[in-house]
Protein backbone atom coordinates (compact mmCIF):
# COMPACT_ATOMS: atom_id res chain seq x y z
CA UNK A 1 0.00 0.00 0.00
CA UNK A 2 1.31 3.13 -1.20
CA UNK A 3 1.21 6.80 0.82
CA UNK A 4 0.70 9.97 -1.09
CA UNK A 5 2.00 13.27 0.82
CA UNK A 6 1.38 16.11 0.32
CA UNK A 7 4.64 17.65 -0.01
CA UNK A 8 5.58 15.53 -2.76
CA UNK A 9 2.76 16.71 -4.98
CA UNK A 10 3.69 20.47 -4.30
CA UNK A 11 7.54 19.34 -4.55
CA UNK A 12 6.97 17.91 -8.51
CA UNK A 13 4.54 20.09 -8.94
CA UNK A 14 5.99 23.22 -8.64
CA UNK A 15 3.69 25.02 -11.84
CA UNK A 16 1.25 25.04 -9.21
CA UNK A 17 0.07 28.52 -8.17
CA UNK A 18 -2.85 28.13 -6.40
CA UNK A 19 -5.20 26.06 -3.97
CA UNK A 20 -7.73 25.05 -6.96
CA UNK A 21 -5.26 23.79 -9.02
CA UNK A 22 -3.42 21.81 -6.13
CA UNK A 23 -7.01 20.41 -5.54
CA UNK A 24 -7.12 19.38 -9.49
CA UNK A 25 -3.89 17.66 -9.04
CA UNK A 26 -4.46 15.34 -5.96
CA UNK A 27 -8.03 14.69 -7.40
CA UNK A 28 -6.08 13.58 -10.65
CA UNK A 29 -3.59 11.68 -8.00
CA UNK A 30 -6.51 10.34 -6.37
CA UNK A 31 -8.11 8.75 -9.69
CA UNK A 32 -4.79 7.12 -10.93
CA UNK A 33 -5.13 4.42 -7.83
CA UNK A 34 -1.61 4.40 -7.35
CA UNK A 35 -1.54 5.60 -3.58
CA UNK A 36 -4.31 4.27 -1.47
CA UNK A 37 -3.41 6.53 1.40
CA UNK A 38 -3.36 10.43 1.44
CA UNK A 39 -1.26 12.17 4.10
CA UNK A 40 -1.36 15.94 4.41
CA UNK A 41 1.99 16.65 6.02
CA UNK A 42 2.45 20.69 5.19
CA UNK A 43 0.43 23.07 4.94
CA UNK A 44 -0.21 24.83 1.28
CA UNK A 45 0.77 28.53 1.36
CA UNK A 46 -0.94 29.41 -1.46
CA UNK A 47 -2.94 32.99 -1.21
CA UNK A 48 -6.14 31.21 -2.25
CA UNK A 49 -6.12 28.46 0.64
CA UNK A 50 -8.98 28.70 2.35
CA UNK A 51 -9.33 27.79 6.21
CA UNK A 52 -10.52 24.75 5.63
CA UNK A 53 -7.72 23.05 3.73
CA UNK A 54 -7.78 19.78 4.87
CA UNK A 55 -11.61 19.02 4.19
CA UNK A 56 -11.03 20.37 0.86
CA UNK A 57 -8.00 18.41 0.13
CA UNK A 58 -9.35 14.85 1.90
CA UNK A 59 -12.55 14.87 -0.33
CA UNK A 60 -10.85 15.68 -3.37
CA UNK A 61 -8.60 12.22 -2.55
CA UNK A 62 -11.87 10.33 -1.91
Amino acid sequence: MSMLYLSEIMITNPQIESFEELVEVVRERARSGRERFFRMDVKPDYRDTPENWEDRLEAAFS
